[in-house]
């Protein structure tokens, strides 16, 4: 039997797991001719977000969870406003070790629990081409597809480099 998972605001303690999860997991999407799009992402993330999360989410009214099973950080999760009636998920990582066993789903419910708690009426994500395993978990949520775009300029929210963007939306 697997143990517990608990979903809890992130903690400055927990900042190195979260670094260590969110450069693991990009460094795993990056097909071979973009390692190093991916390396430049990965260190601007870092920079502008990743490595100050709680100044990060605080700045813009939002707030960021860790996933935990046992003392491990196995997922990991923003919302921050899009709208005044939305939020906007973002980084929601689940470690490699951990997939396939209902975290990513256990997260997005939380997620959702979280906004309708702040009167929201719409949840708001978006992935790109590189993640099928969370297209799969969006258009299983409910979410509707609002549009896709290719992405060419990089971003802390975008890699760039021609990836396919996938927007969905969810009212609550």
């Amino acid at each position: 039997m697997s143990a517990e998972i608990a979903i809890r605001p992130f903690r400055e303690e927990d900042a190195p797991h979260v670094r260590e999860l969110f450069i693991l997991v990009n460094r795993l999407l990056s097909p071979p001719h973009m390692r190093d799009a991916f390396e430049d992402y990965i260190a601007r993330s870092l920079t502008e977000e990743m490595d100050r999360v709680a100044a990060y989410y605080g700045q813009r009214g939002g707030s960021f969870w860790v996933a935990r099973r046992e003392e491990k950080v196995v997922g990991m999760f923003g919302l921050e406003p899009a709208a005044p009636d939305a939020m906007e998920l973002r980084r929601m990582y689940v470690d490699p070790s951990a997939r396939r066993s209902g975290i990513g789903q256990l997260m997005l419910r939380f997620a959702e629990a979280e906004c309708r708690r702040l009167d929201m009426r719409r949840l708001e994500l978006s992935t790109s081409e590189l993640q099928p395993a969370a297209l799969e978990l969006c258009r299983h949520a409910g979410y509707r597809l609002l549009s896709e775009a290719v992405a060419e300029q990089a971003s802390n929210k975008t890699l760039g480099g021609g990836i396919r963007r996938y927007y969905f939306e969810k009212t609550l």
